[in-house]
């Protein structure tokens, strides 16, 4: 189950100062997942304060 990041994100970093894996980066537009990266631990969709992040 992939995590993905909506366009909800204001990119305050919340989530890439989380992950244990340091799969989150800043992109272009807002934060993004590297889904090679990811381990689907979750911390980053409890930790996001919009609620940007989710499962797919």
């Amino acid at each position: 189950m992939a995590y993905v990041i909506s366009d909800e994100c204001v990119s305050c970093g919340a989530c890439a100062a989380e992950c244990p894996v340091e799969a989150i980066a800043e992109g272009e537009n807002h934060f993004e997942i590297n889904p090679d990266v990811c381990i689907e631990c979750g911390t980053c969709e409890a930790t996001c304060p919009t609620g940007a992040i989710s499962a797919q």
